[in-house]
């Protein structure tokens, strides 16, 4: 953005700034948000620098767009660093530098306007405005644009004191910040430590007993040690403190993997419970020597319960839990058929499935999106454990991939998984470190590429949607809204090829960029194998 568009595009706010106490007094433009629950909503993040703040953001819009709300962040560091080209220390930051004070409220307005068009126009159904917000001046500014624009706000505010946490953060992430091109550790380090020392000048915490009372906030205390939770609204609110209260900050790797190679697998027949062939027994014994090899501490091991991945975790001789929740997707009428028969027996289920993988039920079944809302509360365990081994099922790895790599629902169902393959996630700043290992065990190929036919123009909608599991978004005008990932934020374009997972390690994102290691992955998921296989 140029220092003319961002000039511009301030003074035609400043009418926001002059009126918003007559807002109040006026009638709603929007009256129809005053009883809509599902109005837009506005996440204002608070706190000093080095809080965890964009770490919050990420994570928490990457959790609502796996949920199907449509959500995307705002940081304001990359407002403010299009239009300052070149950042040289501290001073920039202090509370009495008028000219750079002027520069950051104008970014915030250019910042807002960008959120208005993403809810108003371009389908958001929230919007995480990540800044420090830490006076009360800025939070009746984002209050205001708010109101006048019929929108829930509720903050979140990152309260930490301990110096250990605030150093690891900034040694962690701010070192490879775009503000410290070159730079070495200490003298990050110094510089950084002067920023906080500006913002605390001005630092307005929120009162829960006394200003703030009336608002709706939850305040994460040292890293979610202690929470404080303040006149939740609405159900999209109540998920929200729900995901941070079970999101914890630690070192730990998660292990996914698909059971052994079964019977049904090498029949080409899709669900039902058979069990493991000769080469998935080979599987989980070369699965114990590579879990063996980990050198795991206190590692839990989940499975569904399907004989399957039961006869997979047997093999590596440690204690597993089952979790129904973790079995594979419901197929219905088309269990224990293969792909050739459901198109033969059911020509139309085959090709509306086909349209819309991640919407279509099976008759009697479930779809991809019944699958993510399954899967919730596994999500949240695996959030707050150690190190997990879950062995699970085609679908269902798919959907716990697309939650932590911050896939669309259009990517979600044709994301290669496949047999005898481990995947190692490992959480970063900004998302995950990916690792594959092939255990080296043949198997068959379970794969199914993006199919190439389009819908036709003549297809009747009644036919094609009436057992599609959209679910509904309160808005304006009711019009289903896409689902968007949170990088990048335009709707991808239908792919013609599978979104597969390279074997490549990412690298730490700086705060407030894109995520590389997604792009990468976007950019990636091309490879076409041929379609002679099976898939969920």
């Amino acid at each position: 953005m140029s220092t003319r568009q961002l000039r511009t595009t301030a003074s035609l706010d400043c009418t926001l700034l002059s009126n918003r106490m007559d807002v109040r007094t006026k009638e709603k433009k929007c009256s129809w948000a005053s009883y809509m629950t599902n109005s837009p909503t506005l996440i204002v993040m608070i706190g000093l620098p080095a809080r965890g703040k964009t770490y919050m953001s990420k994570k928490l819009t990457r959790y609502l767009n796996w949920i199907g709300v449509p959500t995307r962040v705002f940081n304001l560091g990359v407002y403010r660093r299009e239009a300052v080209q070149s950042y040289k220390s501290y001073d920039f930051f202090r509370h009495d530098n008028k000219e750079a004070m002027e520069i950051r409220k104008q970014c915030a307005l250019v910042a807002l306007q960008d959120v208005k068009a993403y809810l108003n126009e371009e389908g958001g159904q929230i919007a995480v405005f990540d800044a420090t917000n830490t006076t009360r001046e800025r939070r009746e500014l984002l209050l205001s644009f708010a109101e006048e624009n019929a929108y829930k706000v509720f903050f979140v505010e990152s309260i930490c004191d301990d110096p250990d946490v605030i150093a690891a953060n900034i040694l962690e992430v701010k070192v490879s910040s775009p503000d410290y091109p070159e730079r070495d550790r200490e003298s990050v380090m110094e510089d950084f430590l002067k920023r906080i020392e500006c913002y605390k000048v001005a630092y307005q915490p929120l009162e829960p007993d006394e200003h703030d009372k009336n608002l709706s906030f939850i305040q994460v205390i040292n890293v979610g040690r202690r929470f404080l939770v303040n006149r939740v609204q609405d159900y999209i609110q109540s998920k929200i403190v729900y995901y941070l209260m079970n999101t914890h900050v630690h070192s730990h790797s998660i292990y996914l993997c698909r059971h052994g190679e079964s019977q049904h697998n090498q029949e080409g027949l899709i669900g039902g419970d058979s069990e493991l062939s000769a080469r998935g027994r080979e599987f989980a014994a070369a699965l114990k020597g590579f879990i063996e090899q980990q050198n795991l501490t206190d590692l839990k091991v989940w499975t569904s319960q399907l004989r399957r991945t039961i006869q997979t975790a047997e093999e590596l001789g440690v204690p597993y839990e089952q979790w129904k929740i973790l079995n594979e997707i419901d197929a219905g009428v088309c269990e224990e058929m293969t792909y050739k028969m459901i198109e033969e027996k059911y020509p139309e289920e085959f090709a509306m499935r086909d349209q819309d993988k991640y919407h279509y039920r099976y008759p009697g079944g479930e779809s991809y999106q019944d699958l993510v809302q399954r899967l919730e509360p596994v999500i949240m365990e695996l959030e707050r454990q150690g190190n997990v081994l879950v062995i699970c099922h085609q679908a269902v790895l798919r959907c716990l991939l697309a939650y932590f790599l911050d896939k669309s629902a259009e990517d979600l169902p044709y994301l290669r998984c496949p047999l005898h393959t481990v995947i190692k996630l490992s959480p970063v700043a900004y998302g995950c470190k990916v690792d594959m290992f092939d255990l080296k065990v043949e198997a068959v190929n379970t794969h199914r590429n993006r199919s190439l036919n389009k819908i036709r123009s003549d297809a009747k909608p009644s036919v094609f949607s009436r057992r599609n599991s959209f679910t509904p978004l309160s808005s304006k005008d009711q019009i289903k809204r896409p689902r968007c990932h949170s990088m990048g934020n335009q709707a991808q374009a239908r792919m013609s090829q599978a979104p597969t997972l390279p074997s490549m390690q990412f690298s730490e994102a700086s705060e407030g960029a894109e995520l590389q290691q997604n792009e990468n992955l976007v950019n990636g998921l091309s490879a076409v194998e041929p379609d002679d296989g099976i898939q969920s």
